[in-house]
């Protein structure tokens, strides 16, 4: 089945292709729809400090019958956090959060502080490498098993890959249908960097698109996955997050492919 798919990262890392995004869930939630949704076949999780759910998604990993080796657990720094030690202990922090000896994939959640997104011209830069000096120190001391930045930039790549001694393996950004930033993703797959999509769904805005209906239509299949095989063929990791179980197993059925044509049409389209 192609959702259970890997991805090999630049560091030999296996990451599941299809994963469970978990923003705006609580620690209840998240608890409930971890261990119902690897029931399902999912085996791949990402969250964030400051989603506010950590506690919740590593009880309900320990909950389920799956073994942590099996499972692939995504956090993210606090966005508020950009020197050595407060990352040193935001880490620490996160472990015991989530009851765990380790975190899968470790992400600088975005180069600015959320309080000054696209209101400063101040990218971080410095601040950034001290998060990056902390989290290449983690990964060597076995508490994270790959590290990865979120919402970067060109510029925020280069300042990390030229002051940095580790490569980046992810960068999560928001592509989908409509939005799909070509010129970051080839940069970023140039460098071996994996890209990771959010919003994949573009938070369903566009599943009722005449467009995006009919070519769905054309393959046999609903919008959504149709948008899902988009990215994936783009070379995506995909983070789709739903509270519904028949969304989630459909999320998961993209056993078909998308025409080389039609791929090129779908990446002209703007929303």
């Amino acid at each position: 089945m192609f959702a259970d798919t890997k991805i090999t990262l630049n560091n030999g890392v296996k990451i599941p292709r299809v994963q469970l995004g978990t923003w705006l869930m609580d620690n209840d939630e998240a608890k409930k729809m971890v261990k119902k949704s690897i029931e399902i076949g999912y085996r791949a999780f990402d969250t964030a400090k400051d989603y506010g759910n950590e506690s919740g998604i590593g009880k309900g990993i320990w909950n389920s019958d799956i073994e942590r080796s099996d499972i692939f657990l995504t956090t993210k720094l606090p966005t508020s956090v950009k020197d050595y030690e407060g990352t040193k202990q935001a880490i620490d922090k996160a472990l015991q959060r989530f009851s765990l000896d380790y975190i899968d994939l470790l992400l600088i959640h975005s180069p600015q502080p959320w309080i000054e997104v696209n209101r400063t011209d101040n990218r971080y830069f410095e601040g950034n490498l001290e998060n990056w000096r902390a989290m290449e120190e983690a990964l060597k001391d076995g508490k994270v098993r790959a590290i990865g930045v979120s919402n970067f930039l060109q510029e925020d790549l280069e300042n990390i890959i030229e002051n940095g001694t580790i490569t980046p393996a992810v960068n999560q950004i928001g592509v989908s249908i409509g939005n799909t930033p070509l010129p970051l993703i080839e940069y970023c797959q140039n460098k071996g960097i994996t890209i990771e999509a959010y919003s994949p769904l573009s938070h369903g805005r566009f599943l009722k698109n005449e467009t995006i209906v009919n070519y769905a239509k054309k393959y046999n299949v609903i919008p959504a996955q149709l948008m899902l095989k988009y990215d994936c063929q783009l070379g995506c990791i995909v983070l789709p997050k739903s509270t519904d179980l028949n969304e989630l197993k459909e999320d998961r059925e993209l056993d078909f492919e998308i025409s080389p044509e039609d791929m090129v049409e779908l990446q002209k389209l703007k929303f």
